[in-house]
């Protein structure tokens, strides 16, 4: 059981750990932004690394030919794909950012034969040498039917399709393209269907009220965005061992890295979507409850941890009944607690949510690395998606409900913030990213994520190059921005896909 000071915590200055005791709880374009567009002398490519309209019409040509069984096509169509590979290469060296990635959900119909060229070769056309695929979401896993030994259901599933497996599909075609290719993994979010689970009484988080986060939004309580969330004990053993043999079997198509995004709790909705009060902590799993008692030093400790959760306050009742039962005790002491501390019901309420808090945010922290270890130990870059404002302190005494602790999270890895934040200038963008940039300790790789389109203004989100402009006159030691998302950018491509027949 690993420790931590609250003395070593008063330090802290970032977030909420002013009074928060974590501390130790165990080649061809010139660059785009202000410097204008160089014509390639084969005029392939155009400003951000973008393919021109003439080169688009010719890949496309060529890849339809060769579908159509043309032999010359084919050998056409993989040698331009080898060409622009390399093409992209050289302008992604000579261009900021030198990675630019795009988030990307695949279908069941993305294993139609072609299907993945013409995805890629959009993706290509636009400047991404990298692809963030996501091999886990909503309770279902992009592995093969017949070599999946998670407790969840393959994404293609249907007859006959057993042996497809479109990761490493996915992740071949990625390469031939010179794309670096992620798997992108939901983490606490576990989906419905493992709420359906005969272990789900034991595995799920649960807040005070006897709510997981399912029966939460049901109740109109602390609900979560989408009723499709559902969110696990991170404490939980089986929870964590059915996560670790995802991760694994994952691994197995050997991807170039794997992003961990819902590090976190939900964020409620509301009054909800700030937690004041230890029963809107999602820290009443058995097993999350056992790992707060075990944090008590001496009976005493125990016993008012024991109440406070169950009751949601201690009185002066409760203390005088401590003092009774176990009258060879002195202070009541649990992890981190100065034995020297006043004893009195006001600093000892104040301290035990403190206590709570930590211990619902060292959950995330623990299955964050348990996560990332098989991923470190191939030596192969794991990285965190999160909310720059996740982290705040809310008011004099709340936090923001999703209790994201991202600016613990291992500096090994990359971070990459969603950096949303919606103005027409970009500049509150900028705010976002400068806020990681402080708290980030040095050699951190911090990996901006920015929702939008090209050329055009989406849903309050300014152009994406707009975005893109601002953050490198603020910050251009960055070298790796991604944005969210293909279906934002291919809208009509990406409903062809979601709803056609395999």
């Amino acid at each position: 059981m690993s420790r931590f000071s609250i003395s070593a915590v008063r330090q802290q200055s970032r977030w909420f750990y002013h009074r928060f005791i974590l501390a130790t709880l165990a080649g061809s374009l010139v660059n785009p932004f202000g410097l204008g567009q160089v014509a390639h002398a084969q005029s392939q490519v155009t400003a951000y690394c973008h393919l021109t309209a003439e080169a688009i019409t010719q890949t496309n040509a060529l890849r339809q030919a060769a579908q159509e069984g043309n032999a010359e096509a084919q050998q056409a169509y993989t040698t331009l794909v080898a060409q622009q590979a390399e093409q992209l290469r050289q302008c992604r060296a000579r261009t900021w950012p030198q990675n630019q990635a795009l988030w990307v959900r695949l279908y069941p119909c993305d294993a139609n034969p072609g299907a993945l060229d013409e995805l890629f070769d959009r993706i290509i056309s636009k400047g991404y040498n990298k692809v963030y695929i996501e091999a886990f979401y909503d309770g279902q896993v992009l592995l093969p039917a017949a070599d999946n030994p998670t407790v969840w259901a393959s994404i293609v599933r249907g007859q006959g399709q057993e042996e497809i497996d479109l990761l490493q599909a996915a992740i071949d075609k990625g390469r031939e393209r010179g794309l670096k290719v992620y798997a992108w993994l939901f983490t606490l979010n576990f989906g419905y269907s493992y709420s359906l689970r005969p272990e789900a009484e034991q595995t799920l988080a649960r807040n005070g009220r006897g709510d997981n986060t399912l029966t939460a939004l049901a109740s109109g309580g602390a609900g979560t965005i989408h009723a499709n969330e559902v969110f696990v004990d991170p404490y939980n053993t089986q929870a964590k061992r059915d996560y670790y043999t995802l991760v694994q079997s994952i691994l197995k198509r050997q991807p170039d890295g794997v992003l961990f995004d819902y590090v976190r709790y939900p964020w409620g909705q509301g009054g909800e979507s700030v937690a004041s009060h230890v029963q809107s902590l999602w820290i009443y799993g058995t097993s999350a409850q056992q790992a707060l008692f075990a944090r008590a030093i001496n009976q005493k400790g125990r016993d008012l941890i024991y109440r406070y959760l169950s009751q949601g306050r201690i009185t002066a009742a409760d203390l005088s009944a401590v003092n009774s039962l176990y009258p060879n005790e002195e202070a009541p002491l649990w992890q981190g607690r100065d034995p020297n501390s006043a004893v009195t019901v006001e600093q000892l309420q104040s301290e035990l949510w403190l206590l709570s808090v930590a211990h619902a945010v060292q959950g995330i922290l623990d299955f964050l690395q348990l996560a990332a270890y098989p991923v470190q130990q191939q030596g192969l870059p794991s990285g965190a998606v999160f909310f720059p404002e996740a982290n705040r302190q809310v008011g004099t005494g709340g936090y923001d409900s999703r209790l994201q602790p991202w600016d613990r999270f291992p500096s090994t890895m990359e971070w990459h913030p969603m950096s949303y934040a919606i103005c027409p200038d970009s500049s509150c963008i900028v705010e976002q990213v400068q806020r990681v940039l402080s708290m980030a300790p040095s050699g951190t790789q911090v990996m901006p994520v920015l929702a939008g389109t090209w050329g055009q203004t989406n849903g309050g989100h300014p152009p994406l190059e707009n975005q893109m402009r601002a953050i490198y006159q603020s910050a251009p030691q960055i070298n790796t921005i991604s944005h969210f998302a293909y279906s934002w950018q291919e809208p009509e491509h990406d409903r062809e896909r979601k709803f056609c027949r395999l």
